[in-house]
């Protein structure tokens, strides 16, 4: 990298703004982890002005989120803790507004000693999601919506979530959707989130009250994939920083609270022919095409095998519960909530597929990367979907498995994700998820002390 003038010339507008006029302290050199958050190095803002590149050991992929390690038995030396090299993405540049000093976060570009991207780097796993696509011409186009809660601070895991106080001085309550009243009560939350989000440069399209006590949904505009991946990357720290300066946690837990909904990660995908810029989902009529039906069946034959990344913790699969905002199955239809799969009302340009069942607790690149995965193989394969739901689809079969280690079964029998996704990815993946499992079946509950301890 060139000197402090020039690299910053490279900055987004919104990041040069917020530098303008002010001394740049320190930057952030990050990647996403497995779990999808920040790691990375920190150093002063002149010493990044006058690096060539920068490492990282690769032993971070092999992880769990409880801070173990997995080992696979056929990968040679796996524990060397061999370098990956870092360069920055300029691009992805935002501030961190909640610094002490002024500080820039950029999102790093990962390889190997030769100029290889590293298969396992999450970042890299949608990148070549977004390469297949781009081979046939096609180019996605997306849309998150972030579901989350603020909580009381929970500080003892013993203790059981609670939803956090009010301006009131009040619990805030639950069963009030779209309530302006329920927003005003953690209002100044909501006041520091637009005002970091300004200072990132990311645009919110809305801010509503979800269904939840404390429970909120962010809603961004579409675009690129990846921009959208990183967009939602960056916020989860921006939530959990914005919570924190009002003494609550901003937690994105698929179910934190047994008696309240669960928080899920809605994905919007559209698909664009890369030379005319025109949605493949709709004809020349309006009507939708047969790449729109396609892209459906591949979401109902491979999310289930895909579901360790869209619900990739045993507490994900709480979520999946009838009548309680969450889908069951992978039934499809047209503005039908209940349905896994939610085609939602739009003009014909704007025709799109909504994924309800991936979890707010995924990584944002693995959450995405496999709903396209999946959308790809059917479009590939050309399948045909079922027949639309009629009504409430919480009357049909259940087709979501019911726990982490039923979904990690039908992953391991998925050779078409193991090929698109990248084996070597998809290889540790699985091993990280199965020691997870194993050391959550170590944990004994509540309720086998309460209902065992004395009844059997």
């Amino acid at each position: 990298m060139a000197d402090t003038g020039h690299w910053t010339e490279k900055l987004p507008a919104a990041a040069q703004e917020y530098i303008k006029g002010k001394r740049l302290e320190e930057v952030e050199c990050i990647i996403a982890d497995t779990a999808g958050t920040s790691r990375g190095k920190c150093m002063p803002a002149r010493k990044f002005g006058k690096m060539d590149q920068m490492y990282l050991s690769d032993a971070i992929f092999y992880q769990t989120i409880t801070g173990s390690y997995v080992e696979i038995d056929d990968i040679e030396n796996q524990y060397a803790e061999r370098d990956m090299v870092l360069t920055p993405d300029f691009d992805s540049a935002v501030a961190a507004p909640w610094a002490g000093d002024i500080t820039l976060q950029i999102i790093h570009n990962v390889t190997d000693l030769h100029g290889k991207p590293i298969e396992t780097v999450p970042r890299n796993v949608l990148k070549r999601v977004l390469d297949a696509y781009a081979a046939e011409g096609w180019s996605p186009v997306v849309a998150p919506e972030m579901e989350f809660y603020l909580v009381k601070q929970n500080t003892n895991p013993n203790h059981p979530i609670e939803p956090p106080m009010g301006r009131t001085g009040r619990q805030v309550i639950s069963r009030q959707a779209y309530s302006m009243s329920a927003i005003d009560e953690y209002g100044p939350v909501i006041d520091d989130i637009y005002d970091f989000a300004e200072a990132q440069g990311f645009e919110i399209d809305t801010i509503i009250q979800e269904g939840g006590a404390g429970q909120i949904e962010i809603n961004l505009q579409h675009g690129d994939a990846v921009k959208l991946a990183d967009q939602v990357f960056y916020f989860k720290r921006l939530l959990k920083e914005a919570a924190l300066r009002h003494n609550c946690f901003a937690t994105f837990m698929a179910k934190p609270m047994a008696d309240q909904p669960g928080s899920a990660m809605h994905i919007h995908h559209s698909i664009l022919d890369s030379k005319t810029g025109k949605n493949i989902f709709t004809d020349a009529n309006g009507g939708p095409t047969e790449r729109f039906s396609q892209f459906i069946a591949g979401m109902q034959t491979y999310l289930p095998a895909a579901t360790p990344f869209i619900a990739p913790y045993v507490n994900s699969y709480r979520r999946y519960v009838a009548n309680f905002s969450a889908p069951i199955n992978l039934e499809w239809a047209e503005d039908n909530r209940t349905t896994g799969i939610r085609v939602p009302i739009s003009t014909p340009e704007g025709r799109r597929v909504e994924n309800r069942v991936a979890g707010m607790d995924c990584n944002p690149y693995l959450g995405i990367a496999a709903s396209l995965a999946c959308g790809f193989l059917g479009m590939k394969g050309q399948l045909s979907p079922r027949d639309s739901a009629k009504g409430e689809a919480y009357d049909a079969d259940r087709d979501i498995p019911p726990s982490l280690y039923d979904a990690l079964a039908q992953l391991e029998e998925c050779q078409p994700l193991w090929d698109l996704l990248g084996p070597d990815f998809t290889r540790v993946y699985i091993a990280a998820k199965r020691m997870e499992y194993d050391e959550f079946q170590q944990v004994i509950s509540p309720w086998e002390r309460e209902h065992l301890l004395m009844n059997v």
